[in-house]
């Protein structure tokens, strides 16, 4: 059986998405919808806000975000992410080990 393009994008965003986020991080702290956002402004990094919630608890649970309680202008409090340096750590390998990743995925695809 020949896989859908869903299909492929649903197992490449595994591997990838938490470092997406924690990118989105590097520059400040943001809130849940900013990050929704941001990731949702391409066709393939998020495709729903559902998904972006565990997520960011599990990058909490692990030491690589934290979470502060701010006042919102309209509506309730936000809770803002922001990156830590355990986390800031984790994307710089991610970034390294991605660079080599995808240059040996884009040689190995290539035709010959």
């Amino acid at each position: 059986m020949v896989p859908t393009r869903d299909a492929v994008l649903t197992q490449l965003r595994k591997g990838v998405v938490e470092y997406c986020v924690l990118a989105c991080l590097r520059s400040g702290p943001a809130y849940g919808l900013e990050l929704a956002e941001r990731l949702g402004a391409t066709s393939t990094l998020l495709t729903s806000e559902g998904t972006l919630y565990p997520l960011l608890s599990r990058l909490r649970q692990q030491g690589w975000v934290t979470t502060t309680q701010v006042a919102s202008p309209v509506g309730p409090p936000r809770r803002y992410y922001e990156l830590t340096a355990e986390g800031r750590a984790a994307l710089e390998t991610f970034t390294a080990t991605w660079a080599r990743f995808t240059e040996d995925v884009r040689t190995t695809l290539e035709p010959r």
